[in-house]
């Protein structure tokens, strides 16, 4: 299997599969001379990490992170920086039936269509267990980008949507949800709760925003920012719609309401409006970088579906096994990661042609 590295000038590569001995990264291109140990990456990892509340899956990884190389005296040294993550509470045998039939909405079928043989023990590398080692990773770029400060959040479960009148970012981390409304916090408790002892799922939206990007960063045509933002958030399991900006709404609107007004500010230009969501012509404009992202429901669910299995016969399946009732929950430090990841590679890259 080829493509388990993205990115350019800071690379990264995740490696490992859900129910193997452990799951990793190795990092590419990271300059030396940062600051760096576990502590620093830790934070972002227990964010992800399973069974923290009854509304993730009750999967118990305590998700610690090894750094094995590419640093020396606490920093840095250009060199590659492998990480590692130990699995320690795998249950394969949840996964018997998987391996008899293929699980509707999840990539059973499509690995077997692809390669002809599966790890069906949790999805393998197709799992979201793999977004652990993104996670990490997206720690490290975070010290290439000091002057951006990334913060993303559950925007709606299920349909049920946020006020925007009642955001508040302190209450992010105040519940499970990572919701900035607590109304609508309260709302999902008894939502996600619901699905879940349906032995159902729901999806989500999560929305991020990076603040500090400077003017520059970016290209006109194959490195646009928001094509690689896009790509970067498209790549994350489950994920199945971005939008950069005001997106598809923009669609609605007429030139002059889409127009994001200047007038002159100190050091540059004061924008009225942010409907570009931070990015002109796949540069960012100085403004903070927003975008939304859809996350379907959960694919393993107890509810019984048809499907078929290897032999290609008629089937159901009902997923055993312990699952998120709403995979876009834990989405949120996966979102974050891999915005911290392009952001950094493009800072990497404009220094390189700009200086």
């Amino acid at each position: 299997m080829s493509h388990n590295s993205f990115g350019h000038l800071f690379r990264f590569t995740t490696w490992g599969e859900s129910h193997g001995p452990a799951l990793g990264a190795v990092v590419d291109g990271c300059p030396p001379g940062l600051t760096l140990s576990e502590a620093d990456i830790q934070p972002f990892l227990d964010a992800r990490r399973p069974g923290t509340s009854r509304f993730t899956t009750q999967r118990r990884e305590p998700d610690a992170v090894r750094i094995l190389s590419g640093v020396f005296d606490g920093r840095t040294t250009g060199t590659p920086i492998s990480l590692m993550i130990e699995n320690v509470d795998q249950r394969s045998k949840d996964y018997s039936d998987v391996a008899k039939a293929y699980r509707p909405g999840h990539a059973d079928y499509a690995y077997d269509a692809k390669y002809g043989f599966r790890d069906y023990r949790g999805g393998g590398r197709s799992s979201a267990r793999e977004t652990a080692a993104r996670v990490a990773a997206g720690g490290v770029a975070r010290l290439v980008i000091p002057e951006v400060t990334i913060t993303a959040w559950v925007e709606s479960i299920g349909g049920d949507a946020i006020d925007p009148a009642r955001f508040d970012a302190a209450e992010i981390g105040r519940n499970p949800f990572f919701c900035p409304d607590p109304a609508a916090a309260a709302r999902w408790e008894a939502l996600v709760d619901g699905a879940r002892k349906a032995g159902s799922s729901l999806g989500a939206v999560v929305a991020c925003r990076a603040e500090g990007v400077p003017a520059g960063w970016g290209a006109p045509l194959y490195a646009k920012l928001d094509a690689e933002l896009a790509s970067a958030a498209m790549s994350i399991n489950a994920v199945k719609g971005v939008e950069i900006g005001d997106g598809f709404a923009a669609a609605a609107l007429s030139g002059e309401a889409n127009a994001d007004p200047m007038r002159p500010g100190e050091g540059g230009p004061q924008f009225m409006a942010n409907h570009a969501g931070g990015i002109a012509g796949g540069i960012s404009t100085g403004q903070p970088v927003t975008l939304r992202v859809a996350f379907k429901p959960t694919s393993s669910i107890l509810t019984p579906v048809d499907t078929i299995g290897p032999d290609g016969q008629a089937t159901t399946i009902a997923t055993k096994g312990r699952h998120d009732p709403c995979v876009g929950i834990r989405g949120v430090p996966v979102v974050e990661a891999m915005v911290a990841l392009v952001l950094a590679d493009q800072k990497l890259r404009h220094r390189g042609q700009i200086g």
